[in-house]
């Protein structure tokens, strides 16, 4: 459905056409006058502008020059209209920026058709800008790397379920997926979008604990001109920006409970709505959800709502942590190996035997990711073509316990689970000298999940 603002003296034609705009669906409103339509403008954007070259007060050009002028509206698709078919007013009109034109009298089919054409042109636009330069550090296919059982488990999974979604003619079903942080959950919703046969579609990454807090429902739902402060003008929403592709959502427990209230109705609904409208958008997309969250512990506590957990949870992966999984350790260094070596022109290094023994005896709390900060180090200090044990600087286990000395604890089993979080945040910032940064990576947390968690206990 568009919003289609209509600059236009001649009364009959005009209604004709709102009336033709409106048996298809669509909104509209009339302006006679160059004046009028500049208002109209400074009160709310439409989709698409159908513009008369000759009007009382000027010229249609010259208000097309202002709209191709203003950021707030100037990639607002403009149709200008003649009733004199001059070639002149038409080669004119596409120089300074018109979409397309039309010669009076129009035929009411012909105009609906070069609507469509338009806003399609316009979403295949809107498409590059949100999704493939968003995109572009992700050229290379996500790939699952392992031959452990569970995560070959999890790999046919995501691709049968990618599979029966392609059969769907309706609703797709939601995806959440759990694990600790660094055990690539981003990576299994790759490979959803990939296998599906969506995969040329837009792939939107939302991290829910990295938006800031005012924000993340503009940057979700989009709003319109003037819908708040600085809102000069309209702009889609993330869910919005998804399309008919796949929307990822990384840490959705650290949503709030109020903006889960506004996704539950999303889900159910597959309808979103911008801050300041009033009108509804289908949603398509795909939507993947992940978290490092226990969900329902959060629901027992009332941080997440329970119906929305229920409808999130209707397709149920988790993902294993590294320590779990041995036997993928070593193939993991390698391909990580192979990257960094890649990135830097470098020559492949190999592991010593020392080095892929204190890989494999390493706890990992970082799981993937800290694994591949690490190799990534290695292969910097590396210059003679093998990384050794100390080039890794992975500390041994039993040097790791005694950093993580609890012994000012009588027994952590007789401590609530909140006593326990607080206690390790205080442990975390009093071995960090205070940096929140470095205290959020040693416990596995994203800074902003860490800021929550400090707020929470009053830290």
């Amino acid at each position: 459905m568009l919003n289609v603002l209509l600059i236009e003296d001649e009364t009959l034609f005009a209604k004709s056409v709102l009336r033709r705009l409106q048996r298809e669906g669509h909104t509209g409103a009339i302006k006679a006058s160059l004046e009028a339509g500049r208002a109209a403008l400074k009160t709310k954007l439409p989709d698409v502008i159908l513009l008369d070259v000759r009007l009382p007060d000027g010229s249609g050009l010259d208000l097309l020059k202002e709209i191709r002028a203003n950021a707030a509206c100037q990639a607002i698709p403009v149709v200008m209209m003649t009733a004199y078919g001059e070639l002149e007013d038409a080669v004119t009109a596409m120089k300074v920026g018109a979409t397309d034109y039309l010669k009076k009298p129009v035929d009411l089919d012909e105009l609906v058709l070069t609507l469509s054409k338009v806003m399609q042109t316009q979403k295949l636009s809107l498409q590059l800008d949100y999704s493939q330069v968003r995109e572009t550090h992700g050229i290379e296919p996500a790939t699952m790397i392992g031959y452990s059982h569970t995560i070959q488990a999890v790999r046919q999974q995501v691709e049968r379920i990618a599979n029966l979604v392609d059969k769907a003619e309706q609703e797709h079903p939601v995806i959440l997926v759990s694990g600790e942080t660094g055990t690539g959950k981003d990576v299994i919703a790759r490979i959803y979008h990939q296998a599906g046969s969506w995969h040329h579609r837009p792939y939107v990454h939302v991290d829910c604990a990295a938006l800031p807090a005012e924000l993340i429902e503009a940057e979700l739902f989009g709003y319109e001109r003037g819908a708040f402060t600085n809102a000069h003008q309209a702009k889609p929403g993330l869910i919005e920006v998804a399309e008919d592709g796949t929307l990822f959502l990384d840490e959705v427990g650290e949503l709030p409970l109020s903006l889960q209230t506004k996704l539950l109705n999303v889900l159910e609904r597959r309808q979103v709505r911008r801050l300041g409208s009033t009108r509804e958008v289908p949603v398509q997309a795909h939507f993947i959800a992940a978290t490092n969250r226990d969900l329902k512990q959060m629901v027992a506590d009332g941080r997440f709502r329970a119906d929305l957990f229920f409808r999130l949870n209707v397709l149920g992966l988790h993902l294993p942590p590294l320590r779990e999984r041995q036997e993928d350790i070593a193939l993991l260094a390698v391909h990580f190996v192979d990257v960094v070596a890649r990135r830097y022109g470098l020559e492949a290094p190999v592991f010593s035997d020392d080095a892929v023994q204190m890989l494999q005896s390493y706890s990992w709390p970082g799981n993937i990711r800290e694994l591949q900060h690490v190799v990534e180090r290695a292969v910097m200090l590396s210059p003679q073509g093998v990384i050794e044990s100390s080039q890794l600087m992975l500390q041994a286990p039993n040097a790791a316990a005694t950093e993580n000395d609890y012994s000012g604890v009588d027994s952590l089993s007789e401590m609530t689970l909140e006593q326990v979080e607080k206690y390790l945040i205080e442990n975390a910032l009093e071995k960090t000298a205070g940096n929140v940064s470095r205290a959020a990576r040693k416990l596995g947390l994203t800074r902003m999940a860490m800021r929550y968690r400090m707020e929470k206990y009053q830290l």
